[in-house]
């Protein structure tokens, strides 16, 4: 698992004494009040079945959970439903056709408004279009796309016919879809000419011709048109989203499936370099994301405006953009740009002009938005907000503040979420209308949800200690399995500790027992909300010509939360041309690295030495290279076969971090 983490350097984190009350008016008419944790802990099973009641079932389920051949968890098995339907098709049929389900912003400023009644028309055409194109009940949909309401529809258009969706997120390169397509055998991709970002046009569909360039089996690429770039077509195989969609019927049958039935897989790192594929299935996943979307943001779908600011590609993406919100009925922001584009305040431009009451937004951002300056949300009116999530890695303190400040006002109760690809849905959570917030922590697993912090031994540490975040019982929309690799899965999730999940995160317990996350203890990195495992990113720089090793390890980093450095052993030739200029040959690495893996695993800095510290059985010790990286003093260097390479190491560290 990496190495094994102390249980003190988890326990001595900062101490934080800044409580934060519920505002009494949120508070006065909240969705979920202090009453629900009592009820789910007096009846766990009966809190959930409770919440599956808030969707609509074709077949109502009589069984809660089968947890008769754990992990391998069944949610509601009886039940029948479909998760389109229950996002789009009942808040027309409830009279909610004319509400805005999607406010479009697009990065050049080009929006449109979408009501449930035109969603569920476009999702009944998509929907047509994928049984037309050949896609089938079980079948698998690769989707690469950018934020644009299409890709919304796409993946509720295979709910819909009950065929599984993986998206890639749409700055992955194209080793990263042939993987994914591969692994998931997909039928058909969908994706687009391109989207904006930065300012500019950024293709897609070459890197999805490719990638198909080297895998088997895909009959279809469906695209929409949204840039209008040249593309190239390949006859017979590619089909444009405008010319078949728009001639389909917009009144299309769902089917109800089972509630195990699968719903997607979405690709996460794994620490072996060959990427996790996690399955999840529908009436359990779509039970918690409705339900936590509701709960931790006190949705109010009458009057709300909610803006997720992630992007469908990663998980928060699938429960907190498509299923969740839409489950619920609200009223929602897609915006498809960067936060910088034309200027640094898009974000708050946004928000004062659809008056967005519910932001969820990552720390990385929050971080980004500091370092961009006060005065810039400043100009803006703020005023319509009411509630500020945070997600994707822990929040640091002082992040928090700031944002509740500079953008909440210092009215706006801050939910701060962790949770996971695996777990689906948020787990731990402040609820707005109940909890005393303290900045930087998750504070307390939700109602009906499990977690606690172990040591080495699986026991349970006391209040002020540190370890592992474990969840002891299984939850609606767990993931039920690795894609093809139930052995995997077990090994990866279960085996740490006897029969509890291991998330693969370090937290600790404060004095009155609220939870603080501390990252993770393997190793993977998480950079700017996305996780990328160390091994994925030494395997692209070692298939360059000039590497023959490569380290990486995460050092911290104000702005993206880790940054990724790299250490690399050049091959003879190449150290001998290297020592003349180094900076030609690691803006190559970063550069290789980038088109290899995308640019979000680019090194922030690449440092060719001459050897790498490690055990006399040959693994490397990433720790002490994260101490160098971070300007530490060096840990215990005596299980090293050669301890003066760590002076060597630290001899060359002054070079100046690159940056793009």
């Amino acid at each position: 698992m990496g190495d094994v983490v102390s249980n003190e350097s988890l326990a001595n984190l900062l101490k934080e004494e800044r409580r934060f009350a519920p505002p009494a008016e949120l508070a006065a008419q909240a969705n979920v009040t202090a009453a629900a944790y009592e009820q789910a802990a007096s009846d766990r099973l009966g809190f959930w079945a409770e919440q599956a009641r808030r969707l609509s079932w074709a077949t109502e389920p009589t069984e809660t959970l089968d947890w008769s051949n754990p992990p391998f968890a069944k949610w509601f098995a009886d039940g029948k439903l479909n998760v389109a339907y229950n996002c789009v098709d009942r808040h027309v049929e409830a009279g909610l056709g004319d509400r805005v389900a999607i406010h479009f912003e697009g990065e050049p400023g080009d929006s449109r408004a979408i009501t449930y009644a035109q969603l569920k028309d476009e999702v009944s055409r998509a929907a047509h279009a994928l049984a037309e194109l050949g896609v089938r009940k079980g079948d698998r949909v690769a989707v690469y796309m950018p934020m644009i309401p299409e890709a919304a529809v796409a993946m509720l258009a295979c709910a819909r016919i009950g065929a599984a969706h993986s998206v890639v997120f749409g700055g992955f390169s194209a080793d990263a879809i042939a993987a994914r397509v591969q692994d998931a055998d997909a039928k058909v991709v969908i994706t687009a000419d391109g989207g904006y970002r930065r300012g500019k046009p950024s293709a897609l569909k070459p890197a999805v011709d490719e990638a198909l360039g080297r895998v088997e089996g895909v009959e279809h690429v469906l695209v929409v048109r949204r840039t209008g770039q040249d593309v190239a077509w390949t006859e017979g195989r590619d089909v444009w989203w405008h010319e078949i969609v728009e001639r389909q019927s917009a009144e299309h049958t769902p089917e109800a499936f089972d509630a195990e039935h699968p719903l997607f897989i979405l690709y996460t790192s794994g620490t072996t370099g060959k990427p996790k594929g996690i399955l999840h299935t529908s009436g359990g996943y779509l039970t918690q994301a409705a339900y936590t979307h509701h709960a931790v943001f006190d949705l109010k779908p009458e009057t709300d405006v909610y803006w997720c600011t992630a992007d469908i590609g990663w998980v928060t993406g699938h429960s907190y953009i498509v299923y969740g919100p839409l489950a619920n009925g609200a009223t929602q922001v897609m915006y498809e740009g960067t936060p910088d584009t034309p200027h640094q305040g898009r974000f708050w431009e946004i928000v004062q002009k659809y008056g967005v009451t519910i932001l969820y937004t990552a720390p990385t951002a929050i971080r980004t938005f500091m370092k961009w300056g006060d005065d810039i949300p400043a100009k803006f009116d703020l005023s319509s907000l009411r509630v500020l999530g945070s997600v994707g890695e822990p929040i640091n303190p002082e992040a928090w503040v700031w944002y509740r400040e500079n953008i909440g006002g210092g009215r706006c109760p801050i939910v701060d979420t962790w949770w996971q690809t695996e777990t689906g849905a948020m787990m731990i959570s402040p609820l707005p209308g109940v909890t005393a917030t303290k900045p930087g922590s998750a504070q307390r697993p939700l109602p009906g949800i499990s977690a606690t912090v172990v040591d080495d031994e699986a026991r349970e540490v006391p209040d002020g200690g540190g370890g592992y975040l474990v969840l002891t019982e299984p939850w609606p929309s767990m993931l039920r399995t690795i894609w093809g690799d139930d052995q995997r899965f077990v090994d990866t999730y279960w085996s740490r500790f006897e029969g509890v999940y291991f998330a693969g995160d370090g937290a600790k317990k404060d004095d009155d027992g609220d939870i603080w996350l501390l990252g993770r203890v393997d190793d993977v990195m998480l950079v700017s909300g996305h996780n990328i495992s160390t091994t994925e990113v030494e395997s692209a720089l070692v298939s360059h010509p000039k590497v023959a090793e490569a380290a990486v390890v995460g050092a911290a980093d104000e702005t993206t939360g880790q940054a990724i450095v790299a250490f690399v052993i050049l091959r003879g030739h190449a150290a001998a041309e290297a020592e003349g200029d180094t900076d030609a040959l690691v803006a190559a690495l970063r550069d290789h690295v980038g088109a290899t893996l995308g640019p979000i695993a680019k090194p922030k800095r690449v440092l060719p030495v001459a050897e790498l510290p490690k055990t006399r059985s040959g693994k490397i010790m990433r720790r002490l290279l994260r101490d160098v990286a971070e300007n530490r003093e060096l840990g215990d260097v005596t299980t090293l076969t050669d301890s003066s390479v760590m002076s060597l190491i630290q001899a060359k560290l002054p070079a100046a971090p690159s940056e793009d």
